[in-house]
């Protein structure tokens, strides 16, 4: 997704408690001329998952290298669990996890002894560190592969390390871009169900990803940004509550739109050249009204074969700032 979204002013930002979580209010940063960020409100709530959410060159990579000490915002303010990262980057390292979207290994070294070294690095002691590396290895579906040098280990493979690094400290506050690159679809779902029991733990998570539909299952919620500026902040339910384009399959096309127009829904038609039936695109104000139409087709023996949203919840905002139509 390289197009960009409209970039409206300064959003009002909810109320949040600053000891938890993550709260990143008015950043800016340039890199010279080039103004990566200019105007970013960030909220991420402990115990729950955060996406975040833009196009390419929107400012996402810059703003989570801040949000990790590694990069100092040139006005604004961060906080991480209540402590600022400028202050005290030290205590806000301590418990943060940070997997950055490529991360390279140490290719002499086993995946056990990365973990074990990056655990050393935290200060943990050498049997702490062991057996927390062990235990990761395990999460990650890793430990047969815990003796193997990470230079053989392929990309999803690497990300999963890279992932089990980011967790060797059992950090409060984890941030993730795109982690579920390079994987298969089985180590997806297992990824989700592990993000979310982070969350779950009390974790305050933060993912960076362009697969929207992805994160409909893991997110509680989303930041929205474009130009280096925040443009929405939603969470789930209210993304369920928004206007959304359904798909409506059926084998008597022609009786789906007498039903639709008389019932005064607009919608635009797609006949199946093969026989009389097709699907029609209509726009619904929420679920409730989705699921009303639904059986008001079914009472009116309109036969439905197939009745679906058009796209995903966060997919379905972001088209909407962008200006697109599904």
């Amino acid at each position: 997704m390289d197009s960009t979204f409209p970039t409206p002013g300064h959003l009002p930002v909810k109320a949040h408690d600053p000891g938890t979580g993550i709260v990143a209010l008015g950043l800016a940063r340039s890199f010279g001329t080039v103004k990566a960020v200019e105007s970013i409100d960030f909220i991420a709530a402990a115990g729950k998952v955060t996406a975040l959410i833009g196009p390419n060159g929107s400012g996402k990579t810059t703003l989570l290298l801040m949000l990790a000490s590694l990069l100092r915002p040139d006005s604004g303010s961060i906080r991480i669990q209540g402590i600022d990262p400028e202050q005290d980057a030290r205590s806000v390292r301590a418990i943060l996890g940070w997997m950055p979207d490529t991360l390279g290994v140490w290719e002499s070294l086993t995946s056990r002894e990365i973990l074990t070294t990056v655990g050393s690095l935290y200060g943990l002691g050498k049997a702490h560190a062991r057996a927390r590396a062990a235990e990761l290895l395990e999460m990650v579906e890793l430990s047969v592969l815990a003796d193997t040098p990470g230079r053989v280990l392929s990309r999803g493979q690497a990300q999963r390390l890279s992932l089990a690094r980011a967790l060797i400290n059992d950090p409060q506050v984890l941030l993730l871009d795109e982690p579920a690159s390079g994987l298969d679809p089985g180590a997806r779902v297992q990824l989700r169900m592990l993000i979310r029991d982070l969350a779950a733990s009390g974790k305050t998570v933060v993912i960076s990803s362009h697969v929207l539909v992805e994160l409909d299952e893991m997110a509680d919620a989303a930041v929205f940004v474009s130009k280096g500026r925040t443009v929405r902040s939603q969470t789930l339910a209210e993304a369920g509550a928004q206007v959304r384009g359904y798909t409506i399959g059926v084998l008597d096309l022609p009786a789906l739109r007498r039903f639709l127009e008389s019932t005064s829904v607009a919608a635009v038609y797609q006949p199946n050249l093969e026989n009389v039936g097709g699907t029609a695109k209509v726009k619904l104000p929420g679920e409730s009204q989705a699921t009303e139409l639904l059986a008001a087709l079914v009472r009116e023996g309109v036969p439905v074969s197939a009745f679906a949203p058009s796209s995903g919840l966060l997919e379905e905002t972001y088209l909407s700032l962008e200006g697109g139509t599904k």
